[in-house]
């Protein structure tokens, strides 16, 4: 069984060591990997990642990482890392950064990937107070023990407390454990060029989002209805 905890300073390396092997079997998320970290994961880059990410951590209000723990052995077996908007932000402060980590080809390649991402969710949620799923991983030795789904309930149960919908991009393979546990499918969808991402075929991305349950309302109403302020009914 395990836990989930916020992630610690100390706890970086061995959070993004679950994030850089949790997804050996899913296609589209070892085809991101590849793509946004070219040069591979060895130790020289491990430990300039760990201390890029301390150093991001003092200073980013909006972003939460969290773990799963085994309870048994207090190893970290999975993590998740979303962005909370609790206020809501101008254009400015919505500013996509890019991928700021890589040069030429590399990354012009990486934002054809990430750009259509953010403009969607900008056309979805603009300024609005929303939270972000950016990824959930589990480490491969634990899939299947319900570390994923401990996780994911973390956004729900925020997004419950603080009535905000949670959204995310699934991948193929994780989009039936979002609607197992309430996420809509989105009309939107996002299809990366096989061209691309050097595949055979073309990869659809859906899109989910969990509305809070005492709303009432799905996503589409509250997107007619001019996405008024969530309240409890």
């Amino acid at each position: 069984m395990s836990a989930v905890l916020p992630a610690l300073i100390p706890d970086i390396e061995a959070v993004y060591d679950v994030y850089f092997k949790a997804f050996q079997n899913d296609r589209m998320g070892s085809l991101m990997l590849d793509i946004l970290f070219p040069t591979g994961v060895n130790e020289e880059f491990r430990k300039a990642h760990t201390v890029a990410t301390a150093q991001y951590w003092h200073h980013n209000g909006n972003q939460y990482t969290y773990k799963a723990v085994d309870i048994a052995t207090g190893d970290i077996v999975g993590m998740a890392l979303g962005d909370v908007y609790m206020k809501e932000r101008s254009e400015e402060e919505r500013k996509n950064p890019g991928v700021e980590w890589l040069q030429g080809e590399q990354r012009e390649r990486a934002e054809t990937i990430l750009n259509p991402l953010w403009e969607v969710r900008e056309k979805l949620f603009g300024g609005r107070r929303y939270i972000y799923v950016h990824v959930i991983a589990v480490d491969p030795a634990y899939q299947g023990r319900k570390a994923g789904a401990l996780l994911v309930n973390w956004g729900i149960e925020l997004g419950e407390n603080a009535m905000l919908p949670v959204y995310g991009e699934a991948s193929p393979t994780t989009a039936a454990l979002y609607r197992k546990m309430g996420f809509e499918t989105l009309e939107e969808k996002i299809v990366h060029k096989k061209e691309t991402l050097g595949t055979e075929t073309d990869i659809v991305v859906p899109l989910m989002v969990k509305m809070p349950s005492s709303c009432g309302l799905t996503f589409n109403e509250w997107r007619e209805k001019g996405y008024p302020e969530l309240t409890r009914k």
